[in-house]
């Protein structure tokens, strides 16, 4: 996007690999999400999640091991010159690393997170999260997809994917099993308050509408921002723009994932003057993402924000919050600032590796302890916002 420096991610050849990256939860069967939402060149760090919804587990209050890529990489061609599989080497390595961020793809599951750049996925329309014990447990369904229909709830507990046992697997793998082409079959097998589930849906196109916009009473405007996708930046500049003069606007942050970078940056331009957005490190060496002059600086801005504000939608909390821009409304949020750089192995697979962590303008980390909002709020998060917009003069 215009304003952006260099070295932001740029779109990019899909079979050269879009990044992503593990967090514990996932939007199961919707395939995942790169933290950049976009394919990048490879020397190019990104902050990355993996989509999903729930409570998931905090992030460790140090800062996350690193995977040395050389390593990685070395036991990659040493496991394909075997004629063993490059990507489980790579992943043993990056396990034992300590790297919490880390993981490794295969060519075919980065093919499959580019229908994702744009809202879109191949699915049955599950979000859940892994449970300390090891559990998969359905956190929410989308309305009318494959899993809807087929009555599933939340609170179920996904037991099997085609027969196989989930229990005790990475999310990543799971989303691997769910996967396929749209209009094929795939058998779930669940339990729900102690019955045991046998159920067979098919998979199918999904897509996500990442930015709605309604109005309240008193000239608000509440933006929800689901995940920033490819265009949701500038869905929320013409949502302001659009906003009634002399309007309040509430930026819904909660239960976002992050997404691409480029996007979080616009839509924190909505709202600055230029200036600066966040800054991270790569191996010691400091950049900084800026906001493309000309946002609206004048209207009164209450940001909402939860447990699963997380990744670019943490850059965004946090630029607003230092900058004097926003009142920030809710609860401490997810607290992943990590910056991950993907490396192409031998076999075609790539490595996410940590390399740094981003840093709000005022230079505080986002990454293990989140940003704590000025108010503290939980359910009545948005009536909180009613009332701090009001004493901004608001409806009054």
């Amino acid at each position: 996007m215009p304003g952006l420096p260099a070295f932001c991610p740029r779109p990019r050849d899909l079979r050269r690999g879009a990044a992503l990256t593990l967090v514990f939860l996932v939007c199961v069967g919707t395939a995942a999400a790169t933290g950049c939402w976009a394919p990048h060149e490879a020397d190019e760090p990104h902050t990355s999640f993996l989509a999903g919804a729930g409570e998931p587990d905090p992030p460790p209050a140090t800062d996350p091991g690193t995977a040395d890529r050389e390593a990685v990489a070395r036991a990659a061609a040493e496991a394909v010159a075997e004629g063993k599989s490059g990507k489980k080497a790579a992943q043993e390595v990056v396990s034992r690393s300590g790297d919490r961020w880390g993981t490794v793809y295969d060519r075919g599951e980065y093919a499959a997170f580019a229908e994702e750049l744009d809202g879109r996925w191949t699915g049955v329309g599950l979000w859940a999260g892994r449970r300390g014990d090891g559990r998969i447990e359905i956190d929410r369904v989308q309305p009318d997809s494959p899993a809807d229909r087929a009555g599933l709830r939340a609170g179920d507990r996904l037991l099997s994917v085609d027969a196989r046992s989930v229990t005790g697997l990475a999310v990543a793998d799971v989303v691997a099993l769910l996967r396929g082409e749209a209009g094929t079959p795939v058998a779930l097998g669940l339990s729900r308050d102690g019955a045991d589930l046998a159920v067979t849906v098919r998979r199918a196109q999904l897509r996500t509408e990442p930015v709605t916009v309604r109005r309240l009473a008193g000239g608000i405007t509440v933006i929800k921002v689901a995940s920033f996708t490819r265009g949701s930046g500038e869905r929320v500049r013409a949502a302001v723009r659009e906003a009634p003069p002399g309007g309040g606007v509430m930026l819904d942050l909660r239960g976002n994932p992050g997404g691409l970078v480029t996007e979080a940056v616009a839509a924190a331009s909505a709202f600055l003057d230029g200036g600066l957005v966040a800054t991270y490190d790569v191996r010691g060496s400091e950049r900084a993402l800026y906001a493309d002059p000309g946002g609206d600086t004048a209207r009164p801005l209450v940001a909402l924000v939860d447990g699963g504000t997380m990744s670019a939608a943490e850059l965004v909390t946090g630029a607003l919050q230092d900058r004097g821009r926003a009142v920030t409304v809710g609860s401490r949020t997810f607290g992943k600032g990590s910056v991950q750089m993907p490396t192409e192995l031998p076999g075609g697979a790539v490595a996410e590796l940590t390399v740094g962590t981003y840093r709000t303008p005022a230079g505080r980390s986002l990454d293990g302890g989140g940003i704590t909002p000025d108010l503290a709020a939980g359910d009545g998060a948005e009536e909180r916002a009613r009332t701090v917009l009001g004493g901004l003069g608001v409806g009054s």
